[in-house]
């Protein structure tokens, strides 16, 4: 199970776990936002990695702005910023936040609007 947000109109893909992100990226224009929802997080599988990378490389094909992660606990960080480095540019601006309502607060700051509107895709 996944789930899978987009707003084209805010130019935002919010994402709270991986798969098919190539497919709903299809229609995206370069400089969209991601949020990365990592609020359940428990553990990770070393193996994981892989797939992660794989979405670190489609978002970066297709010319992300910037990428919002929530991550409660610091602890559980699986090594995003070790593989930031490798498959995102340096153009691409990460910030990490504890709670989702402080990464919604920050994207409604930067996009100037509200965070009404938003379509879900579940799988």
């Amino acid at each position: 199970m996944y789930s899978v947000e987009a707003d084209k109109s805010k130019r935002l893909v919010v994402i709270s776990a991986a798969q098919r992100v190539r497919d709903i990226l299809k229609d995206f224009a370069p400089g969209f936002r991601v949020l990365a929802d990592f609020r359940w997080l428990q553990s990770m599988d070393t193996a994981a990695a892989r797939h992660v990378a794989e979405m670190m490389d489609a978002l970066a094909e297709k010319q992300v702005a910037s990428v919002i992660r929530v991550m409660p606990d610091s602890h559980k960080d699986i090594g995003l910023n070790i593989l930031s480095q490798f498959h995102y540019g340096p153009e691409i601006q990460i910030t990490t936040f504890e709670t989702l309502a402080d990464a919604l607060q920050n994207l409604v700051k930067e996009s100037g609007g509200t965070s009404e509107g938003m379509a879900t895709h579940d799988q």
